[in-house]
């Protein structure tokens, strides 16, 4: 299962919402290409942001966060997201300003929207704007009642 609750992309444990799937992770990937292109020395971000999607997509396409309780997966992958989202916003700003090679205002401008797209993934993943379900009561409801 995913980590938004449903199977997602051919069951690789994406959200089936469109922004949310692949798309981050491409953009992650087209900000590396373009960002180790040029001469900004960015590229690490990119690649480490890639690495964390890859290890979170491996742990829910292996089904761990049924079997790792001590471990708030709601709370991970909005901090994941989160987290990718400022460094990109911040990074692809900082290249846009600075330098003048096509490939690092190409890199800048995927980082922003990579940083765009992770802070809406981050804003739906947000464990406290997901809800509660309410707890089955019924079998109790009726033990009390003497049915």
């Amino acid at each position: 299962w995913g980590p938004r609750g449903s199977m997602g992309v051919a069951g690789c444990g994406c959200s089936r919402r469109i922004p949310t799937g692949l798309c981050p992770q491409v953009l992650c990937l087209l900000t590396l290409v373009c960002f180790g292109a040029s001469r900004s020395g960015y590229a690490g971000l990119a690649a480490v942001q890639m690495v964390f999607a890859a290890l979170v997509l491996l742990a829910w396409s292996c089904r761990l966060p049924p079997r790792l309780t001590g471990l708030h997966w709601g709370w991970t992958d909005f901090m994941r997201c989160l987290i990718g989202a400022l460094l990109f916003l911040i990074c692809s700003l900082i290249v846009i300003v600075g330098h003048r090679d096509g490939a690092g205002i190409a890199g800048g401008v995927f980082g922003i929207l990579a940083g765009v797209l992770l802070g809406y993934d981050a804003y739906i993943t947000l464990p406290m704007r997901q809800g509660h379900s309410a707890a089955p009561t019924g079998v109790y409801w009726e033990h009390w009642e003497g049915g």
